[in-house]
Parts: C-alpha cells; structure tokens; sequence
C-alpha cells in the first residue's frame, strides 16, 4: 500500500500528516511554527526531522517506504537565493526523489477543494491566495506582514493597535477595544504599549498576530471601529481572490470554486461571510465551497498528486469524513 506525507507548514504551527492510497490517515504529529524568517533556516530543518520522523514512526512506516511527500513551507519561493537550502529540508531523512518543497498555500488549495480547480483564500498569521484553473496556476497576495499579509491575523492585530493608539490619543472615540488592550497587558499608562509590543520578543510576527482575537471581542462587544476592521479585512481578501482569477484568466461568467483555510475565518460573521459578500458585489461567478479537508491533510494529497496518483473517489470521501469527525 502506497503511503504519501502530507506537511503544512504555518506561522503558528507545523501539522504533519501521513495517508495510504485508500484514504486513510495513519498518523498526525504536530511541531511548532515553521517560518524560517522568524526561527531560522537550521530549525527549521531540526523541525521538520523531528515531525517527519515522529511521523512515519507512529504510521509504522519505515523513509525508505514512503512513497511520495509534500512540504508545504511559509515563505517559500520568496528568496531565490534560499531555494537550493529550502529544496533540501526534507534530507537527509528522506531521499531527495521522495519529496518536494512548496510555498504552504498549496496545502490550503489541496486540502479545501482535493486538487480541483478553483481559489483558496488564506488568512492565518498571514495571508494569501492561490488557485488553479485549466492548468493554470497563480497567487495573491502574501507578501509578508511589513507591507502586506492584508486580512491576516497579523494585519487585523496591527490595525486594531493603531486603533488603541488613535483611542489614546483622542484621534478615536473609546470603545471596548481600549479597555481589552489596556487589561491585556495590564498597562498603567497606555503609552507601556511601545514596551510591551516593541520588547521582550512580542514584535514576533505569531505573538503580535494571536491579538487579533481582542479586535474580535471588542467588535463582539459592540465597538464599531473594531468592526470596521474586519469589515476592512474582508475587502482585501476579496481583492486577494479577485487578482487571483485575473491571473488565471477565468472567464467572468464562469463560477468559480472558493474555499478558504486558517484561523481567522473562524471569524464567519465577521470575516468569512463579509467576504462572500465583497466578492458577489463584484459581479463575477463564484461557488463557495466548505473546505473538504485541513491543510496538511492536502499537503498529503498533493503529495500523491505530485506523483500522478489521483486517489478515488472513496478514498477522498474517507479522507474528508475524516477531517469532519476531527472538526
């Protein structure tokens, strides 16, 4: 029986998953964040030996038996220079014709629509976008949390800092979000926030991005501003899916399939069913599809894809009644 390994690779955490051809998962592992701007090249490689390793063992699966993997690394592809060390992150546990290294949003695109054509739309950490269509392949969007990253956690969690600051300031009416931030870090003057997020590693791009949830209790509990964030956000994912389909050249009738992956989206009133909005305003075709599967499930996926193995269709039944028990 053929095994594929499936690794999705995140800002926040790492999910390893191990699947035969018959659609059943045979192990998961998970390790901490894999984005090797934050932690490093060389752990980043200790990571993935460690959850590969992990892996395989709890699957009962020896390397040399694996029939194919998919690493599915943040950042990937955004340094030319980096490509050759990133290509052999996988070694020397695997053989370097067992595997390959991609950008993580693959993971998301697999797991949310099994390899079909269509958009997934990323807002995790970061975010971006990425689709297939017709043998087509392009993303949007994800350029890194300094300039871009639009709609993530991280960008919902610096605007509703600014936010603090134009409340401090009297630039903004006060709302629930001033009270939220100052309890959080337990402030005795508001301006302690430039120590609390400039020191003492809370700049770190998965600490900064977990307060995105104040932004949400805040915009729960009424404050508009806060909501006016999310609101924001929805937009820009929106443009992000909308860029997509312009570089996949699909046609504006068409109705184009439209998942989405990552934590914020657990957000529907706020953000997911916002963005479904913002995109039907736009007057193009869509069709807005429940992920079938996490992530890393789709990393696996792929992985048997990368290998020209389409697994049946009640093998992707299995996989994804699965991921619905897991969820």
């Amino acid at each position: 029986m053929r095994t594929f390994l499936g690794v999705d690779g995140g800002g926040s955490k790492t999910a390893f998953v191990l699947i035969d051809e018959q659609g059943e998962v045979l192990a998961t592992h998970d390790e901490g964040p894999a984005y090797y701007p934050e932690i490093g090249l060389d752990a980043l490689h200790a990571l993935l030996a460690r959850g590969i390793a992990a892996t395989l063992a709890a699957g009962g699966v020896a390397p040399g038996a694996l029939a194919f993997a998919f690493l599915g690394l943040p950042a990937y592809g955004e340094d030319s220079r980096l490509l050759e060390r990133l290509d052999a992150m996988g070694t020397p546990l695997l053989g370097r014709a067992q595997y390959r290294c991609g950008n993580d949003m693959i993971c998301g695109w697999a797991g949310a629509l099994g390899c079909k054509d269509g958009i997934n739309v990323i807002a995790g950490t970061g975010s971006i976008a990425y689709g297939e269509y017709g043998g087509r392949q392009a993303r949007a969007g994800g350029w890194g949390e300094l300039f871009s990253d639009e709609g993530s956690a991280y960008w919902i969690a610096r605007e509703g800092l600014n936010l603090f600051s134009r409340m401090s300031d009297g630039r903004a009416p006060r709302g629930p979000l001033y009270g939220l931030v100052r309890a959080h870090f337990s402030l005795e003057g508001d301006l302690d926030l430039c120590a609390a997020i400039y020191g003492a590693n809370q700049s770190w791009r998965s600490k900064l991005a977990q307060l995105a949830r104040l932004v949400a209790q805040a915009a729960a509990a009424g404050d508009a501003r806060a909501a006016g964030v999310f609101a924001a956000a929805a937009d820009e994912l929106a443009a992000i899916v909308e860029a997509t389909r312009d570089a996949l050249g699909v046609p504006h009738d068409v109705p184009l399939p439209v998942s989405w992956s990552g934590g914020m989206f657990g957000q529907t009133d706020l953000l997911l069913e916002p963005m479904k909005r913002a995109l039907v305003a736009r007057g193009r075709s869509y069709a807005f599809i429940e992920p079938r599967m996490a992530p890393a499930t789709g990393a696996a996926l792929y992985a048997a894809h990368c290998v020209g193995i389409a697994l049946a269709p009640a093998a992707l039944e299995r996989l994804g009644e699965t991921a619905r028990r897991a969820g």
